[in-house]
């Protein structure tokens, strides 16, 4: 796995956009990610569609290259870190949390996080109901927590890019969208859509693949 990152500037500080689908803050030694959806596949599973586990292998595997390749203190998930019931694939990310016991997990609760606080607390997991502010910056899941006069890092859209190919062929990607109050960062899960509707007409945003990290 190769990670490449781009640096940007927001709100007198330096944010560093990764291809692996995560956000990294080095003044607060902090890695930042959203809609990871666990338990998602297991609930496929359990329904009687063949989602194998390897979606959230793999997934955790990126997790645990992007915590070792940066100095991180914090993993703050700004929502949808499970996907519904209590299910085997929180299990694992249990086991996950126990592998990285010197750092905090932090979770600011997304509209598929309907399980009780003490069950996140019971994981070892904080959580913020609707937001929490950093030095200026607000972490929330949607929009509907920022404030216009705050600068804003979300989730919850699942952000994606069309790019044209040659001839008729049309490659969808993830991005960041980032315009001039907020960054929306893409769904840290490979199993989940994109919504390529810019939320900001006016927005930058930040394509990636396996081995490259581009503005569009």
């Amino acid at each position: 796995m190769t990670i490449i990152t781009k640096d940007i500037s927001v709100h007198l500080t330096t944010l560093t956009l990764t291809n692996q689908r995560a956000l990294y803050w080095k003044a607060e030694a902090t890695l930042v990610v959203s809609d990871l959806h666990i338990g998602k596949t297991a609930h496929f599973r359990k329904a009687g569609i063949a989602i194998p586990s390897a979606v959230l292998d793999t997934d955790l595997k990126r997790l645990q290259a992007l915590i070792d390749r940066f100095n991180v203190r914090t993993v703050l998930v700004v929502g949808d870190l499970f996907h519904a019931e209590n299910n085997t694939d929180i299990d694992q990310f249990q086991t996950f949390i126990q592998k990285n016991a010197s750092i905090t997990f932090e979770l600011i609760k997304g509209n598929h996080d309907r399980l009780k606080d003490s069950f996140y607390e019971a994981l070892g997991i904080s959580v913020f109901k609707t937001h929490k502010d950093v030095n200026g910056i607000r972490f929330v899941h949607d929009e509907q927590h920022c404030e216009p006069t705050v600068f804003c890092v979300s989730g919850h859209t699942h952000p994606g890019v069309t790019i044209k190919g040659r001839g008729k062929v049309f490659i969808k990607l993830p991005c960041f969208e980032v315009s001039e109050q907020r960054l929306i960062l893409p769904a840290f899960s490979e199993f989940t859509g994109l919504n390529t509707k810019r939320t900001v007409d006016a927005s930058v945003c930040y394509g990636f693949t396996e081995k490259s990290l581009f503005e569009l």
